[in-house]
């Protein structure tokens, strides 16, 4: 890593992408250079980082299997193809996507003949998203004479989602101060939500709960009524 950080204030113009993915699919993140040609691996170093922390992600190194320096979260899951390298195509391979992985990430490519000159950079962002579950809606209950409560709940998705209810009678928002809404993270690292919704009590009452992700462009809705 001390090497890389030397290295990496070496002068190159910088690729920037992003790129999305979704929770335990897998995803390639770019990184070609411009240049034609076939390129000789034994006068590459070629290393992948997450740009803020400088973590090590996969790296290759002449006649060096080793994944001494790759960080644990990234062993066995990430993966450089020698055969594309040759090509000029040094393209990270990112296996099993998890919420973790939603970061930027930053390939350099060194040339050895060229007393170490950075050829190529890339910055790629890596947004993450997992389908929410369809909301469930509780039947209403009535704690009081006067008020209706409704329990909407989701789970396993990301990023953190918007909740709305709706007024299905004319498809108006309801106020939002009349939902009380809890995100946690689970295990999984991907979010449930649970929102309470509490109105006046009136008969006939129609109320959707509507669950947004918005990297997605998703809406969930289903109704309940009294």
């Amino acid at each position: 890593p001390g090497l890389l950080l030397l290295l990496s204030g070496l002068q190159a113009d910088t690729q920037e992408k992003e790129v999305r993915a979704m929770v335990g699919s897998d995803v390639e993140l770019g990184c070609v250079s411009p240049e034609e040609g076939s390129f000789d691996l034994n006068d590459l170093f070629v290393y992948w980082q997450i740009s803020e922390s400088h973590t090590v992600v996969t790296y290759y190194l002449p006649q060096n299997s080793s994944t001494a320096h790759v960080d644990s979260h990234y062993r066995n899951r990430a993966w450089l193809s020698p055969d594309n390298m040759k090509r000029g195509d040094f393209s990270l391979h990112l296996f099993n996507i998890t919420p973790q992985d939603e970061q930027k990430f930053n390939c350099l490519v060194f040339r050895k003949s060229l007393e170490l000159k950075k050829v190529l950079e890339a910055v790629v962002t890596l947004h993450v998203a997992a389908n929410y579950s369809m909301p469930v809606v509780s039947t209403p209950s009535s704690p009081s004479r006067d008020e209706l409560t409704f329990t909407c709940t989701s789970t396993n998705g990301y990023p953190r989602p918007n909740v709305y209810w709706i007024n299905k009678t004319d498809n108006s928002l309801l106020d939002e101060a009349l939902q009380n809404n809890t995100v946690s993270l689970n295990s999984r690292g991907l979010y449930d939500v649970v929102s309470v919704l509490r109105i006046g009590w009136t008969p006939n009452v129609n109320v959707g709960c509507c669950i947004e992700n918005v990297l997605l462009h998703q809406n969930l809705t289903v109704s309940s009524q009294t």
